[in-house]
């Protein structure tokens, strides 16, 4: 059973940072909206690097870049609640059965991967060049967060034993 209740466990800790990080962003939108600002219009980049036509300048593009990481991050948070919902329901059932639980666990961890890994390691980090701010770069923060989800993920899908 501690190996179920783990599973349960874990997820619901992811929830309740995508809880934090989506609260945070929406009640001090500004701070981090001038992060996407930078980012996207590549101001603080190399001088005269030669991916300087990707940048997005318009500021209607920047909060809508950041609706969608804060969405994002709000169904990563509903879907692991959901899960660990699905999970504890299950928890004194067959293999089978906490096996079958675990989809919306399976579906937050996906969604968050996308969020922290394509949101900021590919689009942000490679595409609109993050890694050469020193000032505006989140990619070691992004890669905490998606390792940890990789992490939960992994651990989750490990096959589970009939109780005893």
């Amino acid at each position: 059973m501690i190996n179920r209740l783990a599973k349960i466990l874990l997820p619901l800790v992811l929830a309740a940072f995508a809880f934090i990080v989506t609260y945070d962003n929406i009640v001090d939108y500004g701070s981090n909206l001038l992060f996407v600002q930078h980012v996207l219009s590549m101001d603080t980049t190399f001088q005269g690097n030669a991916l300087m036509d990707r940048a997005i300048t318009r500021p209607a593009l920047w909060r809508a870049g950041y609706g969608l990481i804060i969405a994002g991050e709000g169904i990563t948070c509903l879907l692991l609640l959901g899960g660990t919902y699905a999970l504890w329901r299950a928890r004194r059932k067959d293999a089978a059965s906490f096996h079958a639980a675990k989809g919306l666990v399976i579906a937050g961890c996906v969604v968050g991967f996308l969020v922290w890994f394509f949101g900021f390691m590919v689009v942000g980090g490679e595409w609109f060049a993050m890694w050469q701010s020193k000032t505006w770069n989140g990619q070691d923060a992004a890669f905490r967060f998606y390792m940890a989800i990789l992490g939960v993920l992994i651990f989750v899908n490990q096959p589970d034993a009939e109780l005893t």
